[in-house]
């Protein structure tokens, strides 16, 4: 099928606005206790009630973000305002560290145990205080982004189960997030931060995490960027690479650094290539870069994020390098994408899928997804149409 990009965009903007934040807006929210109920079923029932600091802060996120840059509906803050106050109130320990979960009344349930947590309060109090020009929001923002600054190191602390010395690894999560969070906190940071940051995570992500020969992002390697003969140094997480490249392209656009980007376009095609399954379409969730069998039994999976992350990357690709191969992938990836995650009846997107494209959990969000990879993407994607 052939696509004009008007079409693409009124199509994004449609499922965006009357769609996706629809079912968010009409399932979510906990008007009572504060923040917004996660674990929805196909038809947005609730059945359970816990409280995850990701989704909570992610979902303020959303937004505000929209609010910030979309359109300025009352409504949206009000709705981001429900969040950040209860996370404001309950998000924390003593030290003001993020914990992972709390119960529906904003009781701890899991301890701080990495820096993800602080990483989606950072982006969302910064997008929080920007739109409603709250000054604690920003106080909270830098709060939360200090702590990742300072334990980005070390992510889990005293949670860390790996005994020290015997195989120290890094993760692509962390220099991939930092990044694109700094970005999401460039007003609030000093020129000198944001350069800084921003120049150490796009060289630490490609040149420590790609590697240049198989032009494939890994998602474990030696603090030096060599390579660990075991599951976890093999192992090669599509979605997060892709993920990374459009975050790259990003900071590159801002820069003007062409060379940059049509690297990072050269990784987006190299793991597409490499994760595409070629018997039943989409793309696999875990994968062996020796092609060893992935430690990870839901390896076969076909999720949500990674095809809407592959969605935006090749959008993006396509937008500011002009390669024909972006649009040939993109197409593909939409037909692929739209035909098996999106629920025409119900609305919302299905999160997860099996090998064969089958929807494997009748849900639409739970301990993992929120409200954020699917509205996001068709923001960005959005944006890209309505660029070309």
């Amino acid at each position: 099928m052939e696509y004009n990009f008007q079409a693409l965009a009124e199509l994004y903007k449609n499922a965006l606005l009357n769609d996706v934040l629809l079912f968010w807006e009409k399932y979510s929210l906990d008007w009572e206790q504060g923040g917004y109920f996660t674990c929805l079923d196909r038809y947005g029932k609730i059945y359970d009630t816990d409280k995850f600091i990701w989704l909570q802060n992610r979902q303020v996120w959303t937004f505000s973000m929209l609010y910030n840059q979309l359109e300025k509906r009352e409504n949206w803050l009000k709705i981001a305002s429900n969040g950040a106050n209860f996370l404001a109130q309950h998000g924390r320990d003593g030290d003001g560290n993020w914990y992972f979960a709390l119960t529906r009344e904003g009781k701890p349930l899991v301890e701080p145990y990495n820096i993800f947590s602080d990483c989606f309060a950072a982006m969302a109090f910064s997008k929080y205080a920007l739109a409603g020009g709250e000054e604690w929001a920003k106080d909270v923002a830098m709060q939360a982004y200090d702590n990742v600054l300072r334990r980005k190191d070390n992510p889990k602390g005293k949670y860390n189960k790996t005994y020290p010395g015997t195989r120290p690894m890094k993760s692509l999560a962390v220099p991939m997030i930092l990044a694109n969070l700094t970005l999401e906190m460039e007003w609030l940071l000093p020129k000198e931060t944001l350069e800084n940051v921003l120049a150490e995570t796009v060289r630490e992500v490609m040149a420590d995490f790609l590697d240049q020969e198989r032009g494939l992002m890994y998602e474990n390697v030696t603090p030096d960027g060599s390579h660990i003969d075991s599951f976890e140094g093999r192992l090669i997480n599509p979605g997060h690479g892709i993920e990374a490249m459009w975050f790259i392209m990003d900071i590159a656009r801002r820069q003007n650094d062409t060379k940059t980007i049509n690297k990072a376009v050269d990784v987006v095609l190299n793991i597409l290539n490499f994760a595409w399954d070629s018997d039943y379409g989409g793309l696999y969730y875990f994968m062996d870069a020796d092609g060893h069998p992935p430690q990870q039994l839901e390896w076969d999976q076909k999720l949500w994020w990674v095809h809407l992350e592959s969605l935006v990357a090749l959008a993006m690709g396509y937008r500011l390098s002009g390669r024909e191969v972006c649009w040939k992938w993109y197409q593909k990836m939409h037909d692929y994408t739209w035909s098996h995650f999106a629920d025409s009846e119900y609305g919302e997107w299905f999160g997860y899928l099996n090998r064969r494209g089958e929807v494997l959990l009748n849900l639409k969000g739970g301990k993992w997804k929120g409200c954020f990879h699917v509205p996001r993407a068709l923001y960005q994607c959005l944006q890209q149409f309505e660029a070309l």
